[in-house]
């Protein structure tokens, strides 16, 4: 017997090391990564702070405990393999001043979007995760709400914001600011950039009047660009993504409307009423400009609200120009298949550009 043991275990070693390679094949083709940013690659897994919540993810509880404590609740809905969830668990939340308010203010509770544990949702209905997320319209990761003590939302953040705006929120929301003023007019205050004080103009823009009711019905998509003068995140999207041409031949897809939110022009909303840019804007509750929504005939059919480059920008056109949103209600699900068709066709996909 002392003369066989090395022997097998040789060959217990050999067939280890089958299994291990096998595996390591099989996880390969199954999980194709999109090219990125070198450096920027699919970061899988993230592990998250040591101080997120160790939650039993009944949001009601949570939402009471959290009081009690002076606190309220963030919920951050995220997945795997998203870059900009590793920027923000990465970037955002390295930050001690961030740290500290977040712990301050919030019980940070994780849902993965994709996910299938146990949520008792604030109806008291159990349901998965991924139900979880599709009821509360998560169509961008990150995404992040912020509750109120009476369960509503104080802020929803769909998207990555940079270090200084996302300490604005949350200051904003931590401080209980969404009954004084919206989060918009409280981050002009207290975290604007310089900007160019410039309203740009696009030869794709229609020109007024503007019926949304008409254009909403015209056959063809719709969308509505709100913008300010003071935005240094509109510099950007003109500057950069609307002088691509990937962006541009999207963009022809579309009837565009750019309205100043700050201003008093004539807008027949999508009811057939008379108003103005600026009451609209208010009334489709805008956390972000610049700010996109896309209509196709009906009611909206989603928004951008975030810091997002070009790919996704793109990608939310096509998910609507297209009509895949009537059977792809996830878009996080069309996005990653749209990346791989365009590897598969030879184009080369960066999300960061």
């Amino acid at each position: 017997m002392l003369v066989k043991l090395p022997f097998l275990l040789f060959i217990l070693y050999l067939s280890f090391t089958a299994l291990v390679a096998s595996a390591v094949e099989n996880v390969t083709q199954a999980s194709p990564e999109v090219t990125m940013e070198a450096g920027l690659v699919n970061p899988g897994y993230i592990e998250k702070p040591v101080w997120f919540k160790n939650s039993f993810l009944d949001i009601r509880d949570d939402i009471e405990e959290a009081s009690a404590n002076g606190r309220r609740v963030m919920l951050y809905f995220y997945q795997d393999g998203c870059p900009y969830c590793a920027k923000l668990i990465q970037d955002n939340f390295t930050r001690p001043r961030i740290v500290a308010k977040t712990k301050k203010y919030f019980d940070v509770v994780s849902i993965n979007m994709w996910g299938d544990r146990e949520v008792t949702d604030l109806a008291g209905k159990v349901v998965s995760e991924k139900a979880f997320a599709k009821s509360a319209r998560v169509m961008f990761t990150p995404t992040l709400l912020l509750l109120t003590e009476k369960a509503q939302v104080a802020l929803r953040i769909n998207g990555y914001f940079a270090p200084g705006k996302f300490e604005a929120a949350l200051d904003y929301a931590g401080q209980k600011m969404e009954t004084k003023l919206t989060f918009r007019d409280y981050l002009q205050k207290v975290a604007a950039k310089p900007a160019s004080n410039t309203l740009h103009e696009e030869d794709f823009f229609l020109r007024p009047p503007y019926d949304l009711k008409v254009l909403n019905q015209s056959g063809k998509p719709l969308l509505v660009l709100f913008e300010q003068k003071e935005c240094s995140d509109c510099d950007q999207l003109h500057g950069d993504i609307f002088r691509r041409e990937q962006t541009r031949a999207q963009l022809r897809r579309f009837n565009v409307v750019r309205l100043d939110m700050e201003a008093e022009t004539a807008v027949i909303d999508f009811s057939g009423k008379k108003t103005t840019a600026r009451a609209l804007a208010a009334s489709v509750q805008l956390q972000y400009i610049p700010g996109m929504l896309f209509y196709d005939g009906k009611a909206e059919v989603i928004r951008t609200e975030a810091w997002l480059k070009s790919f996704h920008i793109q990608s939310v056109m096509d998910y609507v120009a297209s009509g895949a949103y009537k059977t792809e209600s996830e878009f996080q699900r069309y996005i990653s298949e749209r990346a791989a068709r365009l590897e598969a066709e030879g184009v080369h996909v960066d999300i960061w550009k």
